[in-house]
């Protein structure tokens, strides 16, 4: 088996994101969830606290560790030794998106391949942006995201 990553913002971190973590670290002997930082875009959560609410709703599996990394992704990748990129996918808008960024990653890592997990039938209209978005109107996001998430949510 291979050592694989799952990068995303998770600006908040939802239960898909806790789904396809999930899966994946029943197929691959290593899951590293690396929290991209994209300079340029403005974040509800910093970047620690994004860490360490991936790190709490995470604690009971043993083959997954939490790291983040500013930069390309290719570089992160190769620089650690990891096999393959993991994406979720809720629809084929998804699909269509990753399908293009895996033919620029291909060009930095030939080798390295891309495995794209879909959503699970009950997560596959949840996006941290509709998280977000819900809050700010008072919505219910209970389900959408784990508790530790919801209570930091709260918070703001």
């Amino acid at each position: 088996m291979a050592k694989a990553v799952y990068p995303g913002s998770f600006d908040p971190m939802t239960t898909g994101h806790l789904d396809i973590i999930r899966r994946a670290s029943a197929i691959f002997d290593e899951i590293v969830v690396c929290v991209m930082v994209n300079t340029t875009k403005q974040y509800l959560f910093p970047l620690e606290q994004r860490i360490a609410l991936l790190e709490s709703a995470l604690s009971d599996r043993r083959n997954i560790q939490v790291d983040h990394y500013e930069g390309l992704l290719m570089n992160y990748v190769v620089d650690r030794g990891i096999d393959v990129v993991i994406k979720g996918l809720r629809n084929n808008r998804d699909f269509e998106y990753e399908n293009n960024m895996e033919f620029f990653n291909k060009r930095m890592a030939k080798d390295i391949d891309t495995v794209y997990l879909m959503a699970s039938h009950e997560h596959e209209y949840i996006s941290s942006s509709a998280v977000r978005e819900l809050l700010g109107f008072g919505g219910d996001i209970s389900g959408l995201v784990p508790p530790e998430v919801e209570a930091a949510l709260r918070l703001k």
